[in-house]
């Protein structure tokens, strides 16, 4: 702590230094779509370089002088600027091509090379094309049954869309769509995930070294973004599978100014039912649908605004007897603004909704079981680019949840009690500061600190968690790296089932005086290195976590419409630890 609040004291020297700054967006050349990761490096100056963020915005700062700029990303050809003489700050609108098979080398063993550069630890880059290469059930296009085959992480079974991330609970993962908490990401059961892949731009998993940004849930995050529109031209694509078909149409709203994308999907085994003779099946239910939609608007050059939502939903009934419906549904609203040519600002606003209801409709039982989960959260960040490899990333967040427990409604003639439960609501509150920072040629380093404050309006509860971040990445030359990290992190929100997967009438509950906050620090040590000019990649990771307040069951307990669930409880602690081994070809006729 000592070395961390020496550092931030000495921060604001490194923050001002006076250079001149190149700054602008990196895009689709196709699209308009922002790129982010994308790597920009100043030819004439080997300590100029950085990347794009998640919205596409870079910022290089450099002293005057002459250089050519070098762009490049997975799946994109390079692109190279003519020699220029850098006098004052300048913006530089990119758009990189789609790389055809000769590129798409250089492109790709670009990426291995930073994952040797970044001091972030377990972190899984999906790119969108490998998962329709990845073979999975009907045919259907998956995220979460990609990310199982990761190392680190596991499958809930077979047709689940659960996973676990180096020993954690499935609810210790917080998955994110456009920023809005997912809740439930399955269809079916489990055997289909709520994320159309046909409306994904990119797909991040931490499963190691959080940053201080993301905090929640104690195993991983998996950050999911949807795609923003093409603003160049019109276009339309689709598929039929076996149980499910699916369209996406996308174009401009103003040329190179605002897009929309609209993507939706449903199956049809409910519409085979109806050609059953017999009643009862012929008046049944089976089917889910989900729509994405996103659109955006380029004020002018420092102002973005961007819509987006999810709607999906489950329904499965058998004739006038039972009807079980769940969904998930979320809208965020984005606005990106430069502040100047190094400081980027980007506020969120987001509601997200979960619920479930169960009906029993034969006159001689008549009662309806309901329960919901929603979320409002406002989130600002911003990023300050204060020199080549250096960055400062700061916010704050503020999010208020409400738990409606599972509850019974009765007709007049139930046969069970009426059953109404109090609602939960907590505020959840968190500041963060995170310093990325490259103070040697061979060594970088992430150093952050997340503070939140959690507090129960229904129990009158608070608890306060300072959860602090640290990785360094060890440069073994060019071909190698060492690299290690500590993380704590905290949860207040958690998932009641006795079950290995998770079901759409899981319970949920918050932090109380009975139900602590859930802990864990975990420690990282890992050995990087390509290999035959970045064909292959590998890596090989330690981990031991210390986890507190872990929640387990009585026997034969009772989580479903029980007012005094947390009775059912027991608490303890935890220990996971491991070794993750990953060898991967990067190209070639198979990888």
């Amino acid at each position: 702590m000592r070395l961390l609040a020496v550092t931030l004291l000495l921060l604001p020297l490194q923050l001002f230094a006076s250079n001149l700054v190149i700054s602008g967006y990196v895009r689709d050349a196709t699209s308009g779509e922002v790129l982010s990761a994308a790597t920009l490096r100043l030819i004439g100056d080997e300590n100029a370089q950085t990347q794009t963020n998640d919205f596409g915005f870079y910022s290089l700062s450099v002293p005057q002088g002459s250089y050519r700029l070098s762009v490049s990303r997975v799946g994109y050809t390079s692109w190279e600027s003519e020699l220029f003489t850098l006098q004052a700050d300048t913006t530089w609108q990119i758009k990189l091509e789609l790389a055809g098979a000769i590129e798409e080398v250089v492109v790709t063993a670009d990426r291995a090379v930073n994952q040797l550069t970044t001091p972030i630890m377990g972190l899984s880059r999906v790119d969108v094309g490998e998962i329709s290469q990845v073979p999975v059930l009907f045919g259907e296009k998956d995220v979460l049954k990609t990310i199982q085959l990761l190392p680190g992480v596991m499958s809930g079974g077979e047709g689940s869309s659960q996973f676990f991330v180096r020993g954690g609970m499935g609810d210790q993962n917080l998955i994110l769509l456009d920023g809005a908490t997912v809740f439930n990401a399955s269809h079916l059961f489990g055997f289909f995930s709520t994320f159309n892949s046909d409306a994904i731009r990119d797909v991040d998993l931490y499963k190691g070294g959080q940053p201080a940004q993301y905090g929640g849930r104690l195993a991983s995050v998996l950050d999911i973004r949807m795609l923003e529109g093409n603003n160049q031209k019109f276009h339309a694509a689709g598929g039929i599978g076996l149980i499910a078909s699916r369209l996406k149409v996308e174009g401009p709203l103003v040329r190179d100014k605002a897009s929309f994308m609209v993507s939706g999907r449903r199956t049809y085994a409910d519409l085979f039912l109806k050609l059953s003779s017999d009643p009862d099946i012929n008046q049944s239910q089976l089917y889910f649908y989900d729509l994405n939609l996103k659109t955006n608007f380029q004020l002018n050059d420092k102002n973005t605004l961007y819509l987006s939502g999810y709607f999906g939903e489950d329904i499965l009934g058998y004739a006038d007897v039972f009807r079980f419906g769940w969904g998930n549904s979320s809208a965020t609203l984005r606005w990106n603004h430069l502040l100047s040519n190094r400081l980027f600002s980007n506020t969120t606003a987001v509601y997200s909704d979960y619920d479930y209801q169960v009906d029993l409709l034969d006159e001689n039982v008549d009662f309806v079981i309901a329960s919901s989960i929603r979320s409002a959260n406002l989130k600002q960040d911003f990023q300050f680019f204060s020199g080549n490899n250096q960055s400062l990333r700061f916010g704050a967040e503020f999010r208020y949840q409400q738990i409606q427990p599972s509850e019974i409604i009765t007709g007049e003639n139930a046969s069970v009690n009426a059953l109404h439960i109090e609602k939960q609501k907590g505020i959840e509150t968190a500041a963060y500061i995170s310093h990325e920072w490259d103070p040697l040629s061979w060594m970088d380093v992430i150093y952050g600190l997340r503070a939140t404050h959690f507090s129960r309006d229904d129990a009158e509860q608070t608890y306060l968690s300072a959860e602090p971040r640290l990785a360094f990445n060890f440069k073994l030359g060019r071909q190698s790296s060492i690299k290690t990290s500590y993380n704590r992190n905290s949860q207040f929100l958690h998932q009641l089932t006795n079950t290995t997967s998770s079901l759409p009438t899981d319970a949920w509950v918050l932090s109380s005086e009975r139900v602590k906050p859930q802990l864990a620090d975990q420690y990282a040590l890992g050995y990087y290195r390509n290999f035959s000019a970045d064909l292959y990649e590998f890596s090989m990771e330690v981990y031991y976590k210390d986890m507190q307040n872990q929640i387990d069951y009585r026997d034969a307990a009772d989580l479903q419409a029980n007012a005094r669930v947390e009775e059912e409880l027991v608490f303890g602690i935890g220990r996971s630890y491991g070794v993750e081994w990953y060898l991967k070809k990067q190209r070639g006729r198979w990888n």
